[in-house]
Parts: C-alpha cells; structure tokens; sequence
C-alpha cells in the first residue's frame, strides 16, 4: 500500500509538471480558433503554424547561431575553468587563497550590475553586432572553476607527484592525468554551461541587431513580443517549442549522465 502511494504520488508530480509541455505542443499544433482549452487532441491538428514561423524568420540560422555560440561558451569555460581550478588546486604561490576568495566574490555579483560596464567594453572594442560580442562575457565561468578547483583537491597527491617525477609538466597532468579522472565534473559543467548559454536572451539583444546573427531565444522573443507573430498563439506557442526542443531532446539523451555527475560532483540542491 506505502508502495502503491508513493508511485502514484510520483506519477501525479509527473503528469502535474508534463502537462504544460504537452499542452504547449498540442496547442502549437492546432488551428488558432481551437487553442484556449485544456485538451490535448484536436481533429485539426497539423504542422501548419510551424511552416508558417520558418516561413517568416529565420529560424534555421538561429538554431546554428545558438548552437554554435553555446558550443563555444562551453568548450571555453571547460578548458579555462580546468585551468584555473588546478592552478587553485594544486598549485602553491603567492596570493592563491585571496584569488580564490576574489573568485567566490564575483559570483555575488549580480550580472545587470556589470551589464552596462561590458557592453561599453563591447563597443569600446568594436567587436558588436559579431559571435564574438556574444560569447565574451561567458568565455569563463566562476562557477565551473570552484567546482573544478574543490573536485581536484580530492585526487590523490600521489599521482601528480608521480607525474612529476616521470618528467610531466603541469599542462600535460591536467590533460592526460586529472581531467580523464574528472569526467563527472566535466560533463556537469558541460551540461549547465551549455543550458545557460542556450536559454541568455538580455545579453544577446543588447549587443546584436543583425538578424542574421541573432540567437534562437534572442529570434523567438523578438518574434513574439516585437510583433511579428500579430497575436498569434498558435504562431508563438510552436516558436516556443522550437526553442526548447533542443535542450528536451539533448536532457533526455543525457539525462543519466547527468544526474551521475550531480551526484558525484557533490552538487546538492
């Protein structure tokens, strides 16, 4: 009986939290007349507002732009962060801890407050209106070099003073040695780097206005409040299904690996 409960208490959290997605889907599938109601099928149901958002933006080139610069975040905060947290880590010299302190200090900072200061910094250089302006301020993550930094401080010495003697500098240590030990961290940080890179949307609209270049949630917000969809449910729920089918679709092809990693990285919460 405790048994039976429990599963149906899942499966009702389950379908409480599923059904806006359903619905979403569905309704992004109906005629515009039927959408309103809280069912699911419609005798109707068709792709046509879908042809009709590729129809009139760009959606493709936002898929590629938005792939393309979360890729590039990603790989970036991976390498530098892995960096940085072995530096913390294992390194000794002069100023680490007050470094490391400084590093914590920065993730209080709310990102609207330096807002206005890197966009003037964006402009100063000449580089607006470019991929570049848009993953610059995510090229390194504070977040990923702590977790990097307290996840290597639990490898043994040992092998890095092995490394050592054998005559390995410290890049190769961290190439070969510690990150092919670290991959629950590395597939965290992947993971939440990639999805927070994917859903910006404030940064990208500060800093591109050519079309051609805009992010997909940059495109979809644009299309949804800036008029272009005229009031069209249809038209905006099956651009919002656009925008999260790539992080549904990737979640639940990494979905294991992702919460082994959680767990094993020590994220709590």
């Amino acid at each position: 009986m405790k048994r039976g409960l429990l599963y149906a208490v899942l499966i009702a959290g389950a379908v409480v939290f599923a059904y806006p997605f359903l619905w979403m889907f569905a309704s992004s599938l109906k005629p515009e007349a039927e959408i309103g109601g809280f069912g699911l099928w419609s005798s109707s149901a068709g792709f046509h507002n879908y042809a009709e958002v590729f129809s009139r933006i760009p959606i493709g080139r936002a898929l590629f732009n938005s792939i393309l610069t979360s890729t590039i975040s990603t790989t970036s905060v991976i390498v530098f962060g892995s960096m940085v947290g072995y530096a913390l880590a294992r390194l000794n010299f002069r100023g680490r801890d007050g470094l490391y302190y400084l590093i914590l200090f920065t993730m209080m900072v709310p990102f609207q407050v330096t807002l206005i200061p890197q966009y003037v910094l964006m402009v100063a250089l000449g580089i607006t209106d470019t991929y570049l302006a848009i993953v610059a301020p995510t090229l390194l993550s504070a977040f990923s070099i702590v977790l990097f930094r307290q996840f290597f401080r639990g490898i043994p010495q040992a092998f890095i003073d092995a490394a050592r003697i054998d005559g390995c500098s410290e890049w190769t240590i961290l190439r070969r040695i510690i990150l092919p030990m670290a991959r629950p961290v590395v597939v965290t940080v992947a993971i939440l780097t990639f999805m927070t890179s994917w859903n910006e949307v404030l940064w990208p609209l500060i800093v591109v206005r050519e079309r051609s270049l805009m992010t997909m949630p940059q495109l979809v917000t644009l299309f949804t409040i800036g008029g272009e969809s005229e009031a069209l449910l249809g038209l905006q729920l099956a651009a919002a299904t656009l925008l999260a089918l790539p992080i549904i679709v990737g979640y639940s092809f990494f979905q294991r690996s992702f919460i082994e990693s959680m767990a094993s990285a020590g994220i709590k919460g």
